[in-house]
């Protein structure tokens, strides 16, 4: 019997669910314990140009009061660095710091490390098959986290 197209959106998101959750526990085992997946967007916000929460809020299509709380967790974390804007006393300016840039760097291997686990589970052929076939499905509407506003865009049509 087919799968619904319910099954189909549940079946991708676990697809995502599980590689997030490896690379997450995978994180954990290489000393970023405190990093989570949401943290990566508001760093890719920032390296991406934004350097205010107000900047990450927009980016992230969130409010500023959504974005204050990983914004403040990655600083404190030491992330991402909020030094005093030279050219305006009332404002702090967001950078990632060389700590944020390692766990990205850390992240991407991981992901390509279990990238290289499915293809080995099923085969060269079977995960470019897969990859194609999703990009097909997809087309330019590829999630692209550091993206102005990716997470607030209305589905292509």
């Amino acid at each position: 019997m087919p799968r619904s197209g319910a099954d189909l959106a549940l079946l991708l998101l676990s697809g995502f669910r599980t590689l997030v959750d490896a690379a997450t526990a995978e994180l954990a085992a290489r000393g970023y314990d405190d990093f989570r997946s949401t943290h990566e967007f508001a760093l890719r916000a920032i390296i991406a140009g934004a350097d205010s929460t107000s900047d990450v809020g927009r980016r992230l299509s969130v409010s500023k009061q959504a974005a204050a709380k990983p914004v403040a967790v990655l600083v404190e974390r030491g992330y991402v660095s909020s030094d005093p804007d030279p050219s305006d006393a009332r404002r702090n300016r967001l950078q990632v710091t060389a700590r944020g840039f390692d766990v990205l760097r850390e992240g991407e291997a991981i992901f390509e490390d279990l990238r290289a686990r499915w293809e080995a589970k099923l085969g060269t052929a079977e995960i470019a098959h897969l990859e194609e076939t999703l990009a097909a499905l997809v087309g330019d509407a590829t999630v692209k986290p550091d993206a102005p506003g990716w997470v607030g865009q209305a589905p292509a049509t």
